[in-house]
């Protein structure tokens, strides 16, 4: 143990490091960087000199808003797993900016409101019919929350993005497009996706043309017209909300899955659950689990353990998400009891669908 006298105290760190004296004592705290000694009786901290390279490097990564967690991840990292740590942050950070450019953006139309343009869409009816068919499952029916029933229809430069969520689950699908006019969010309420959605047949191929024109939404499909009104909500930030769900997820286990055998699993009457209270009323869950050979597996509450890989979810939740993906095969995406579950097609990584896990 070296002497007090080959330490520095808590200031002379601070000094060093770039670091505040409330800073050192809040890691220290969080168990990111703590002292090499403490006095017994006057509760001073005393640190090498090879603490204070990491102490620089906290308050480097603190300056960018790098989370606690993975701070004290890169203090006790290689240096190739801090790069990889800063390239995920990165990404997160450049996410962030370019949503608060678009927030930024919208706000300055409320200010001062620029005079109204118009967007129309050409979507090819089987793209459209299959990005409606994998998200429709999510929209809210919930009478309460009206900002949730309906299709955000996200109008990029070149293709839509259709996004729909009760909450509970979250699917988004795209649709390649010829677009003429600016990016437009707009979202269109479930009545109107549904008229749209039961015109689509495989034979009609005539391109569906979508014009937005403030809420006003015109739609020509098989050679029909249809109307309606954006609802006046603003819908969830679908893109934060997926970075918070399934964005840099390191630990995630990816599972191939047979559709066909894990639907029928699910739908067996004896399909084992186990009973979990749910905001005070009781409530099956479906556990997913992983075997050894790495396949997936319905748990009975005999078989749960805290050290295996468990996500508790609503199976009738999940049944509706692996109809609307559609496909013989399917990848879930497990991260833990409190992560989110993410079932995913294998080649299209714009389409997938996220279920809010139950607390085992």
């Amino acid at each position: 143990m070296p002497s007090v006298s080959d330490l520095h105290s808590i200031g002379e760190l601070a000094r060093a490091s770039g670091l505040t004296v409330s800073a050192l004592r809040f890691y220290d705290s969080a168990g990111v960087l703590e002292p090499a000694l403490v006095d017994p009786v006057t509760g001073y901290r005393w640190y090498t000199d090879e603490q204070i390279a990491p102490a620089r490097l906290v308050a480097g990564l603190r300056r960018i808003g790098m989370p606690v967690p993975e701070i004290a991840a890169a203090v006790r990292a290689e240096p190739a797993a801090v790069h990889l740590l800063l390239d995920a942050h990165l990404r997160r950070l450049v996410d962030g900016l370019a949503d608060a450019r678009r927030e930024v953006t919208r706000l300055r139309t409320l200010v001062d409101p620029a005079p109204q343009t118009s967007t129309t869409v050409l979507l090819s009816p089987a793209d459209l019919a299959a990005a409606l068919d994998a998200v429709r499952f999510a929209v809210g029916a919930d009478p309460e929350l009206p900002m949730l029933s309906g299709v955000l229809l996200d109008v990029e430069s070149d293709g839509v993005r259709l996004v729909a969520t009760d909450r509970y689950r979250l699917a988004l699908a795209r649709s390649g497009a010829d677009v003429d006019g600016p990016p437009v969010r707009v979202f269109a309420p479930v009545d109107l996706v549904d008229q749209i959605r039961a015109l689509l047949t495989a034979a009609d191929a005539r391109p569906v043309r979508l014009t937005v024109a403030g809420a006003d939404l015109r739609v020509l499909v098989a050679g029909r017209p249809l109307t309606g009104s954006a609802l006046p909500y603003d819908f969830p930030d679908y893109r934060r909300l997926v970075r918070q769900a399934v964005g840099e997820r390191p630990t995630a286990r990816r599972i191939p899955v047979d559709v066909a055998a894990l639907r029928a699993a699910l739908a067996d009457p004896a399909a084992p659950t186990v009973a979990r209270d749910h905001d005070g009323t009781p409530r099956a869950v479906t556990v997913l689990g992983v075997d050894d050979t790495g396949d997936l597996r319905l748990l009975p509450d005999t078989e749960l353990t805290s050290d295996a890989l468990l996500v508790g979810v609503d199976g009738g939740y999940l049944l509706d998400a692996l109809n609307a993906a559609g496909g013989p095969q399917l990848v879930l995406e497990l991260d833990g009891p409190i992560g989110p579950l993410a079932v995913r097609r294998p080649d299209d990584a714009d389409t997938y669908s996220v279920l809010m896990p139950i607390r085992l």
